[in-house]
């Protein structure tokens, strides 16, 4: 089974963040351009949060919160569970469905190295389904 290294290897680890301070439409605007579903909620090194599309929607949008005036401390989930470079991704898979989270930052040595998603776990189970039934079938031809 493929490491949290292995994976961040071939996505890369940039890390998309915003301030705890940073107003919620700031955040979103991000998420947008990056294309992603979450953001490091980061105090200069310091890991703090994770705000997701998950927070938006059930704490600002159902809430009546202003996302121009409401700063992302006030919504984003902490405590964050982590992982690190040494995970598998089953660790990863099984962390997130006790969690019921989507996202994952990889933390090494206090600092945040790179963010996992769901769908990047799932195309790697998939890639590793793919590459044991090629193997499967040349054995076979063989």
């Amino acid at each position: 089974m493929r490491s949290v290294d292995a994976i961040l290897k071939g996505k890369g680890a940039e890390i998309y963040s915003v301030a705890p301070d940073d107003p919620i439409l700031a955040a979103l605007k991000q998420m947008a351009e990056k294309h992603c579903g979450a953001l490091a909620v980061m105090r200069g090194p310091q890991l703090v949060g994770i705000f997701s599309e998950r927070d938006y929607a059930r704490k600002v949008v159902l809430a009546g919160r202003s996302s121009a005036d409401t700063p992302v401390s006030q919504v984003m989930s902490s405590p964050v569970t982590t992982v690190t470079r040494e995970a598998t991704v089953n660790d990863c898979l099984a962390l997130m469905t006790e969690r019921r989270i989507r996202h994952l930052p990889v933390v090494e040595g206090g600092r945040v190295c790179g963010m996992l998603s769901i769908g990047d776990l799932v195309k790697a189970v998939i890639d590793d389904q793919r590459h044991q039934i090629e193997d499967l079938e040349r054995f076979i031809r063989s």
